[in-house]
């Protein structure tokens, strides 16, 4: 039965309201929550009683077909790199060919290369104890070496499959992961050099953050006669962008008539180009040439370990997908694109706003991010006209305001501050407004290309 679209919005309306005070004033888990939330929305809504579990059901699968085996991969080979000292060689080496006095330029170059594969919790744990040595022997406040090692890893995780957010923002909306990962990519590196960078050497220079000696005194010790060679570091981390670079280039060619889109090599270089193949092909190398230090039952061990902390992540993010499945299957998502049609507010402008006032309402970018693509996601296929450089830079205006105004409902604020042992007062004013710069400068950006593109 058809409802009314006001009836519906009042219901998006509420349904949104009860997920942030389930997260917020009652502490429960975002995944009960949003499954919660999915599951009342349905049947409030008149979804017929024998389809509301099965459309929850269709929405989940559905989102943690493609994410899960993105993540998981991509989480894989981080947990390799990490243990094998591949960050660490990557941070001395650029250190060593840009200078002393470009340190924190090198440590964001090294942060931004191993953010590829690896979440931002676990890469910026990984990068720490290197960030405080380069800090102790080039000297000067922590902040200028921090901030731009910390908004690598954000703007890696925020805008660049394989992490969990762009991947189902890219499932929700239809967009092409291999020319979200080169359009992210774009429009990432300008934003952390603007964003995270350049206002990170601006804040080294007004907060004097000294070490913190506690941390110091407890950083792992890497093997160094095992160390991989830098030239290994770099093939590892971008062999899947030049698999991807197969699949998203032939298919340009394609489209341009240089190429016969049905010829055999065609298709068989665009299907290893395929995410899902690049990472596997880049796990299986690095399988490789880490079993003859390290054995196979090690790795197998690693990757094993490095599945579990991702759980929760993937479990949020299929969640998400299940509340967009049945805000589709119940109306809420065509009434509201109805309604932001008729107020002529641009797609890119809408997703932008409503991600940002979920991030500050209840801090978490992964379900900022789902909920959002899953609440425009209908307004996205009602619109004519769209590209694909369209549908990508949604996705990133979704991230970017998922990016802004990291606060304490965050865990990343209270991750960065406790790391570098700050107060909550020096926090806000360092890592809150870096974050808050990046999301900014990456709406920009990805606003202005799309007029163009």
């Amino acid at each position: 039965m058809t409802q009314d679209p006001t009836f519906l919005l009042l219901v998006a309306t509420g349904s949104i309201a009860l997920l942030l005070i389930l997260i917020m004033r009652f502490k429960i888990h975002a995944f009960l929550a949003l499954t919660l939330v999915s599951f009342l929305t349905a049947v409030v809504t008149g979804v017929q009683a024998d389809q509301v579990v099965p459309t929850m059901m269709s929405g989940f699968g559905g989102t943690l077909a493609s994410v899960a085996l993105l993540v998981g991969l991509g989480t894989m080979i981080g947990r390799i790199l990490e243990v094998t000292g591949g960050a660490k060689v990557l941070a001395d080496t650029l250190i060593g060919r840009f200078g002393s006095d470009k340190a924190p330029f090198a440590l964001g170059v090294a942060s931004l290369l191993f953010g590829f594969p690896i979440f931002f919790d676990a890469g910026l744990i990984v990068m720490m104890p290197i960030l405080f040595s380069v800090a102790k022997q080039f000297g000067g406040s922590t902040i200028k070496y921090a901030l731009p090692v910390a908004g690598a890893f954000a703007v890696m995780h925020a805008f660049l499959p394989p992490h969990p957010g762009p991947v189902a923002a890219s499932e929700l909306l239809g967009a092409n992961i291999g020319l979200l990962t080169f359009v992210g990519l774009v429009i990432a590196l300008p934003t952390w050099y603007l964003g995270a960078y350049l206002y990170g050497l601006w804040a080294g220079e007004r907060f004097n953050l000294p070490l913190p000696q506690a941390f110091l005194a407890t950083q792992s010790v890497i093997d160094e006669d095992k160390l991989p060679k830098f030239s290994l570091v770099i093939t590892i981390l971008l062999l899947p962008l030049v698999l991807i670079f197969m699949d998203t280039g032939l298919n340009t060619l394609s489209v341009m008539g240089m190429v016969d889109p049905q010829s055999t090599w065609v298709n068989i270089l665009r299907m290893l180009g395929k995410t899902p193949v690049a990472l596997m092909i880049t796990l299986l190398f690095c399988l490789a040439v880490f079993a003859k230090d390290y054995g196979m039952a090690k790795l197998e061990k690693l990757c094993g370990d490095s599945l579990a902390p991702i759980c929760a992540v993937i479990l949020v993010t299929g969640a998400g997908g299940m509340f967009g499945g049945v805000l589709r299957a119940s109306g809420i998502g065509d009434a509201l694109a109805g309604v932001l049609t008729d107020t002529g507010m641009p797609v890119i402008v809408a997703a932008f706003l409503i991600a940002t006032a979920l991030r500050v309402a209840q801090g978490s970018a992964t379900v900022a991010l789902t909920t959002t693509a899953a609440l425009i996601a209908p307004m996205v296929a009602a619109t004519t006209g769209l590209s694909a450089f369209d549908l990508c830079f949604i996705v990133i205006a979704i991230a970017s305001g998922a990016t802004v105004l990291s606060h304490f409902n965050d865990s990343g604020f209270w991750l960065v501050g406790r790391l570098l042992d700050m107060d909550e007062k020096t926090t806000l004013k360092t890592w809150t407004v870096m974050e808050t710069l990046l999301g900014t400068i990456a709406f920009t950006i990805a606003a202005i290309l799309s007029i163009f593109l």
